[in-house]
């Protein structure tokens, strides 16, 4: 029998001040970790630039959190134990544009009802500290520095229920010291100090956005980042977004490493992560998750805070505006060609995959100051040239078309064959042994020098050594040029003389029929010669030497099975990338070296270059000083 069902009624009654704190502990300290944010977050907001955070048994047995802050009048102390006693806010204006961490009056109060606080406080001005407990009326007498301690023992002593529901010391730990990491994420500006169970665990000096995030996070994803800022203009609510994104084949196999704030709040919003998620889809299409330390800043009065109590999600007033400002600001830098990546991140090192270069220099001046002037091998930048002048075979294979690596700007060439509207790189237009070398500053990848098992291609830039995968950088060059010809409306289609004919069942066959507007808007005339036979009479330029049945094939199955919403979404992206991988050159397939040097000139110039349509990379960076190392050279 439910005994709820049976109760006697009871008259309506004011409910007594401790536990209506009780009720609100429930959902502002739902843990240790929980009273760690509230306190650590009233300490910021008293402008703290050094705060130190010493837990026993994981938050559960005590927490005491001291900062340097401004202090609390000794007047003011009991009412800093009070409910809903704040002085961030103070009326319904302020509410609604919050520029402070903390605004509700809660933690202290909650807190308070379900453990043992003292407070000890001394303002600049004061002759000595104050001190006031839980369940106390005025403060008295105490010594202490300038600033705040607030000592939490015993959590949830007095509701042994609750504490039933609490995990492992370690557990609770783990729970505390992640919110440290995030707040010290947030305000590099100030040193952080942790103790547990009376040892120091860790340390974080005042320093900047990049140390802290490097110390934070490690190395790894210190070499694998990019930096990000990016405004938007006080036009636009002043929008501005700054911090760091991971490189896409740094990413990892769970969403540990995603920290997003607000004006500096740490929040969990499907909006925001949506937007970042979305701007990652042309480089990560796995199920892997990306890294990024991201800060977004605009007026308090277009974001409200005051969602639930834990202050940790946010409702914005124009969402929509929001998102595509994230998604276009971090769609950007992950688009950073090869050349612009040489102008940033500079914290990432010369090892890592696909690490931008560094800042470029004329010709004649890498030339000059290369190592291998101190391997004694001479060289004159004017006779550089003609390294690209013979090739292995004299002209490009046969039956591997040149044009897949057209070039705008090809250094090894002063003139152009034409193939439609692709140029191809001429072979005998290589500069003479007297004249000038191209400038190197144009180019980034530097030069081929080789190829090795026909898989990689060997590059020499003034830094060292580049290695790029030909099959991974071509099919990204591919990928945005069929992108953005599909987005722009600009899809070249190309005729096919003999129309390739292909066997289906039923289901494909009826997809191809009903979705006949959808392959054609995507470049294919597809036509039934049969009940089991179809004719495909057209195709995307850029795909006219690819496998059209297996393309078709494949296309049929993703219109049966997600519509024709899958060319026009997500799926689209993921199906050209399947598409551009089929077409890429593959391994094993020999090119010349002004072929090859195409290719690096459109790496240059294609976004994303430095990772394929599946998030691996498509270069990486050996500098001199890593080859000295492994020679021992100069030691």
């Amino acid at each position: 029998m439910n005994t709820l069902l049976h109760r006697p009624p009871r008259p309506i009654q004011a409910l007594p001040d401790q536990l209506i704190s009780q009720i609100a502990a429930g959902e502002v300290v739902e843990r240790p970790a929980a009273a760690v944010k509230e306190l650590l977050e009233n300490a910021l907001d008293a402008g703290a630039t050094q705060i130190t955070i010493r837990l026993e048994n994981g938050g559960i047995k005590r927490i005491a959190i001291t900062d340097n802050g401004g202090g609390i009048p000794p007047e003011q102390m009991p009412l800093a134990l009070m409910r809903h006693a704040t002085s961030k806010i103070a009326s319904l204006s302020d509410l609604e544009s919050v520029a402070t961490l903390g605004f509700r009056g809660e933690a202290l109060a909650s807190i308070a009802s379900v453990a043992n606080l003292t407070l000890v406080s001394r303002t600049p001005d004061a002759a000595h500290a104050w001190q006031i407990a839980s369940g106390e009326d005025a403060a008295s007498p105490s010594s202490g520095a300038t600033g705040t301690t607030v000592d939490v023992q015993d959590l949830y002593g007095s509701t042994p229920a609750r504490r039933k529901f609490l995990k492992s010391d370690q557990t609770e730990y783990g729970h505390c010291a992640e919110v440290v990491r995030r707040i010290a994420l947030a305000r590099p500006d100030v040193r952080f100090t942790l103790f547990h169970n009376g040892k120091q665990l860790d340390q974080w000096n005042a320093s900047d956005d990049a140390a802290r995030s490097a110390q934070i996070l490690g190395n790894e994803f210190a070499q694998a980042r990019l930096d990000l800022d990016h405004d938007a203009g006080e036009e636009s609510g002043g929008l501005r977004l700054r911090g760091f994104v991971g490189l896409p084949n740094a990413s990892r196999m769970r969403a540990d490493s995603q920290y997003f704030y607000v004006n500096g709040r740490f929040v969990r919003d499907r909006l925001l992560t949506h937007a970042v998620r979305t701007a990652y889809e042309d480089v990560l299409h796995s199920d892997r998750f990306p890294s990024y330390v991201l800060m977004l800043e605009l007026d308090p009065s277009l974001v409200d805070v005051n969602v639930h109590p834990s202050k940790i999600e946010v409702r914005f007033r124009d969402s929509r505006a929001v998102h595509q400002f994230v998604m276009h600001a971090v769609s950007r830098t992950l688009a950073r060609t090869a050349a612009e990546s040489t102008e940033s991140s500079a914290s990432v090192t010369s090892a890592s995959p696909a690490s931008p270069l560094p800042p470029r220099a004329g010709a004649s001046t890498w030339m000059r100051e290369s190592r291998q002037h101190d391997f004694g091998v001479r060289q004159r930048t004017a006779d550089y040239g003609s390294l690209f002048a013979g090739t292995r075979s004299g002209n490009p294979a046969p039956d591997y078309p040149s044009s897949l690596f057209t070039s705008a700007t090809n250094p090894v060439s002063a003139g152009t064959d034409h193939v439609g509207d692709a140029s191809v790189p001429s072979v005998s237009a290589a500069p003479a042994p007297d004249q000038e070398a191209p400038v190197a500053e144009e180019f980034p990848l530097g030069f081929a020098i080789g190829q090795l098992h026909d898989i990689y291609i060997l590059a020499q830039n003034r830094k060292g050594l580049v290695l790029v995968d030909m099959h991974a950088a071509h099919e990204r060059i591919l990928y945005e040029k069929l992108k953005n010809a599909l987005d722009e409306n600009t899809l070249a289609v190309q005729s096919l003389l003999i129309p390739v004919t292909l066997t289906v069942s039923d289901i494909e066959a009826g997809t191809a029929e009903e979705h006949r507007e959808t392959l054609t808007a995507f470049g294919f005339d597809v036509a039934s010669l049969s009940p089991g036979t179809l004719a495909v009479r057209t195709a995307p330029a850029l795909l006219r030497d690819a496998d059209i049945p297996a393309l078709m094939r494949d296309i049929l199955r993703d219109l049966h099975e997600f519509g024709a919403s899958s060319l026009a979404s997500e799926r689209r992206n993921q199906r050209l990338a399947t598409i551009c991988c089929h077409r890429a050159v593959r391994a094993n397939r020999a090119l010349t070296l002004p072929e090859m040097n195409a290719l690096l000139r459109q790496m240059e110039t294609t976004e994303r270059a430095n990772q394929c349509n599946h998030g691996r990379p498509t270069w990486t960076q050996l500098a001199m000083s890593d080859l000295d190392s492994f020679f021992l050279r100069g030691q």
